[in-house]
């Protein structure tokens, strides 16, 4: 449902926009509320699963977005939509961090994990892809108000089954106080970071709506830091960043997710606004590519993790996905969707190996008690990841479009734009070599994994 809801909107962008007479800067604060609020209470609802525990907190997240979906599908107005969508976000960052934190729970480090990951990378890649045509279906024949109802029926039987299935457990760090402050800063300063990298997709890092909230959330981060470090009951302790490759690992999940959102969002314009494709059929050229995150991610990489090792595992993932951007470089006006499938497809190739891989590089060596923290933690990396891209490779493109200051109409904006769309593929290129350099630092725990697996499965 939380990735659904990702793509599924997406799709149906135009039809939403024509029914509220909206501007295209208006209507992407639909998406937008989405992933601001979703980021934004990442690390506060993944440790309150610690605290709370982690069952509570995904049923109440559950019944939180349902309730927003419906609302949203009986939105008088954009504003009411945009609200609705935010409320969703917070409902989303509820059940996605705590899900993520269950298996962490659930299951050992080693093989078990390793399979367990695989299989929620699979469901993920799936309701990505499940997203985008069903948006396109859902559209054209029952209306976009339907792609919001779609989730309630879900939303009620995920509820009661997870109520039934799942034991009830309380949060491992029951004894601690949730650390209120903490919460608000980061809370406050991951908002305004997304908020800011949207504004810069829309508008560019020089305009005021972009700057502002960029060094409001730097320096509100920075105070969260600060109260982090005298922090008797930290939300997020420093030395857990600091333990093995954690804080390598995030910075590579917001390097990988950075690339995959970005080229994403150029590619679906592209088929779009270039090519001509509708909502319909751009909605299912995204198969190929999810077909490979199904099957690759989900039960092929797991066995390369558990032969390669995570460090051999991402320095191959990170090699895929630059070859496979560095391919998508010719395209052209007068290009076609089979000319893009080649780098499309080693793209999403190099990506469902890693994202498993960096997942469990990131939560390696957690303890009992940090399940929600981990999970918080690189969830945040992945959803920042996303309009970090987005900002970055839409600024470079529109930068370097030779005809976009001067008013360009017709086949030479066309020209213009995809231009542009080059350049931002070089710079997400040039990315895939950083993400390179930081999976060869990333500490290779195979061994580590496994004994620890066998143990505790043998415990």
């Amino acid at each position: 449902m939380d990735v659904i809801d990702a793509s599924i909107v997406t799709v149906a962008l135009p039809t939403i926009r024509n029914q509220f007479a909206a501007s295209l800067a208006d209507s992407q604060w639909i998406i937008g509320a989405y992933a601001i609020t979703l980021a934004g209470f990442l690390m506060l609802m993944g440790r309150a699963g610690d605290v709370y525990g982690q069952k509570r907190v995904f049923v109440w997240g559950v019944v939180i977005f349902t309730v927003a979906s419906f609302l949203g599908g009986l939105a008088p107005s954009l504003l009411f939509l945009i609200f609705s969508r935010a409320v969703q976000g917070i409902g989303a960052a509820m059940t996605t961090v705590t899900a993520f934190a269950l298996f962490i729970g659930l299951f050992p480090e080693g093989k078990q994990r390793n399979r367990a990951l695989g299989a929620l990378v699979a469901i993920i890649s799936g309701g990505f892809a499940a997203g985008a045509v069903a948006g396109g279906v859902l559209t054209v024949t029952l209306g976009w108000r339907s792609v919001m109802y779609v989730n309630v029926p879900i939303g009620i039987a995920t509820a009661l089954l997870f109520q039934r299935l799942l034991p009830s457990a309380p949060g491992w760090a029951k004894g601690q106080r949730l650390d209120v402050p903490g919460a608000l800063t980061v809370t406050a300063g991951i908002i305004l970071l997304v908020y800011g990298l949207t504004n810069a997709a829309a508008v560019g890092f020089g305009s005021e709506l972009t700057a502002i909230p960029l060094v409001l959330s730097a320096v509100i981060l920075a105070a969260f830091v600060a109260i982090e470090s005298r922090s008797k009951a930290p939300l997020v302790p420093l030395s857990f960043l600091r333990r093995g490759s954690i804080l390598v690992s995030n910075t590579l999940a917001l390097a990988l997710t950075s690339m995959v959102g970005g080229i994403a969002f150029i590619l679906t314009i592209y088929l779009q606004e270039i090519l001509g494709y509708s909502a319909l059929y751009a909605g299912l050229g995204t198969l190929p590519g999810a077909l490979i995150f199904f099957l690759v991610g989900g039960w092929g990489a797991s066995r390369v993790i558990g032969r390669l090792g995570a460090r051999k595992t991402l320095l191959i993932s990170s090699a895929l996905v630059t070859a496979g951007v560095l391919m998508l470089l010719p395209i052209s006006p007068q290009g076609s969707y089979f000319g893009i499938l080649p780098g499309m497809s080693v793209w999403a190739l190099g990506a469902s190996i890693g994202f498993p891989a960096v997942n469990i590089a990131a939560v390696s060596g957690t303890k009992r008690g940090e399940e929600g923290l981990a999970s918080g933690v690189v969830n945040t990396s992945f959803r920042i990841g996303f309009p970090l891209g987005l900002a970055v490779f839409l600024t470079v493109a529109g930068a370097f479009d030779p005809l976009g200051a001067v008013g360009a109409t017709g086949a030479a904006a066309t020209a213009g734009v995809v231009v542009g769309f080059q350049y931002a593929l070089a710079a997400a290129a040039l990315l895939g070599v950083l993400a390179f350099a930081l999976a060869s630092r990333i500490h290779d725990v195979k061994q580590h994994w496994e004994v620890h697996g066998d143990s505790a499965a043998s415990q």
